[in-house]
């Protein structure tokens, strides 16, 4: 029943049987307060009339709101990803980690270096990986949407209000002072001014080597392996650095979950030595391994999706 027709009807009845009862209150001669047969029978009208008043208001008062739209409230998929991110002190550890197992890397490589030898370069992703979106994931949450929405990301990107993520600053501060090029490889659109917006992300950032010839940006498509071809051509490229298979090689952009896996652990050696990869739990293409679409949009059947996904190897409780 209706919260609200519940307290209305709850108010017609108290409304009612108080009228009926007030008189029973009222000061009264010890005559008038004289036991008759049509007294107590009122008496007792009124009572029971108050008793199922209460007892209906207390009915309705138990009964509960109906459950709140997708993404309402704490009713959100996104809470517990963005949750982690804003501020598990592990989540900042892992990209401390994978900054650190690179300048190792790096530092490696200096030691190995021979007259004639290419320079060495690193190739690294922007979003997720040396920059962080925070808020604009808590923007989202306040919004009540709990799938990425590609509209308010393109209004959010020119506020400038990434934060560089724990180690990215040092890690490349490192590079520039040891002459090592950095190469930032990213995919977005956000329509004409799309490179003008990257750029001004990296000055933000403080980044080196924030010029034409390093940056990339493709508007196009998400596949960044023949700009990283073209990059190793030219340069011993150390490591790359990414939140996503994708930003390492486009052979791991399959639409099947068993199948990204397949492909990832044939390169597993591959992982913090020439792969660097950092965490990112809200958003990628891991999402079309279960949706068919890196960016699918906000539905129930989406959601039951995400549901299966989320319990395709769950205890049966017994």
């Amino acid at each position: 029943m209706d919260e609200n027709r519940c307290a209305r009807k709850a108010g017609r009845r108290s409304r009612f049987d108080t009228t009926a009862v007030a008189p029973f209150f009222t000061t009264r001669s010890r005559e008038d307060c004289s036991l008759k047969p049509h007294s107590t029978s009122r008496r007792f009208a009124a009572i029971a009339g108050v008793t199922a008043a209460l007892l209906l208001a207390a009915g309705c008062a138990q009964t509960q709101a109906p459950p709140a739209a997708a993404g309402a409230g704490t009713n959100n998929l996104l809470i517990g990803a963005v949750a982690w991110k804003q501020t598990a002190a592990e989540y900042r550890a892992l990209y401390h980690q994978g900054f650190n197992v690179a300048r190792m890397h790096v530092e490696a490589a200096l030691k190995k270096r021979r007259p004639g030898d290419k320079p060495l370069a690193v190739v690294t992703d922007m979003d997720d990986t040396i920059l962080l979106p925070l808020a604009y994931w808590g923007y989202l949450i306040n919004e009540g949407q709990d799938f990425f929405d590609d509209p308010k990301w393109d209004a959010w990107i020119p506020k400038n209000q990434i934060v560089p993520s724990p180690g990215s600053q040092e890690f490349l501060r490192f590079c520039r002072e040891n002459g090592v090029e950095v190469f930032y490889v990213t995919s977005r659109e956000q329509g004409e001014r799309t490179y003008e917006y990257a750029m001004e992300h990296l000055k933000v950032l403080g980044a080196p080597y924030a010029d034409k010839e390093h940056l990339t940006v493709l508007r196009d498509s998400s596949n960044k392996q023949p700009r990283q071809e073209q990059i190793a051509q030219q340069f011993d490229v150390v490591v790359y650095l990414g939140d996503n298979l994708n930003d390492f090689r486009r052979k791991y952009y399959v639409k099947n979950v068993d199948q990204r896996i397949q492909a990832m652990e044939a390169d597993r050696e591959q992982f913090g030595r020439k792969y660097v990869l950092f965490p990112n739990p809200t958003d990628g293409h891991w999402m079309a391994a279960i949706f068919g679409d890196s960016e699918p949009p906000a539905n129930d059947a989406n959601r039951q999706l995400f549901r299966k996904a989320a319990t395709r190897s769950a205890w049966d409780g017994h």
